[in-house]
């Protein structure tokens, strides 16, 4: 998703949503609701395509069907979600089923939202940009984090840097004073007062 620093979204690209849905009459309403708004969207008919087209290259955000032959939409769901690259990808749900279990399990096993068919396209749109602005802001606020830890790390290595030379400075000054009182003991001896030379 390309934004500002100010969180407003470059006009290039709103983000890249990939669709994934076995009836292609669905694809191609929800491709045209979302390129119209300026989203870069990719397609896959299916779940094991889907997991391909997500290891080439991650979305922003992933529309995902709930009913497809082979692999359902929750296996592909939890197939994503195990994997560290693609874990913190959002994804929702767009499905017929509108039973409570079925909208349950969608979030069971790691769906961001759920979307009943048939959809409005204005909830669909507020929805993908919501989701997409929280992810944004959720990578954004773990780059400071990960900055912030990072200037962390430097700065205990300055300060563990500059207690091993104060130490050593220490340790040369009382090797100095040590010096210092053996050469005094030693012209004591010879009779001679060191607080005169």
């Amino acid at each position: 998703m390309n934004t500002s620093a100010a969180g407003s979204v470059a006009s290039e690209s709103q983000g890249t949503v990939l669709l994934v849905d076995d009836t292609l009459e669905n694809l191609d309403v929800l491709d045209e609701l979302l390129s119209e708004q300026g989203y870069e969207v990719r397609r896959a008919i299916n779940g094991s395509m889907a997991l391909r087209a997500v290891a080439a290259d991650p979305p922003d955000l992933i529309l995902l069907d709930v009913t497809m032959p082979e692999m359902d939409g929750y296996q592909v769901c939890v197939e994503l979600k195990k994997n560290a690259a693609t874990w913190d990808i959002p994804i929702i749900f767009i499905s017929a089923l509108d039973d409570i279990f079925d909208k349950v399990k969608a979030f069971q096993v790691g769906g961001s939202d759920y979307l009943s068919k048939p959809f409005q396209a204005d909830e669909v749109l507020a929805r993908v940009k919501a989701h997409l602005l929280q992810a944004y802001l959720q990578k954004e606020v773990q780059k400071q984090k990960d900055l912030w830890r990072h200037r962390d790390e430097e700065d205990r290595e300055r300060i563990d840097t500059l207690t091993r030379q104060r130490d050593l400075e220490r340790q040369r000054a009382e090797q100095y004073q040590e010096r210092i009182q053996i050469l005094e003991e030693k012209l004591r001896r010879l009779g001679l007062n060191p607080e005169q030379l």
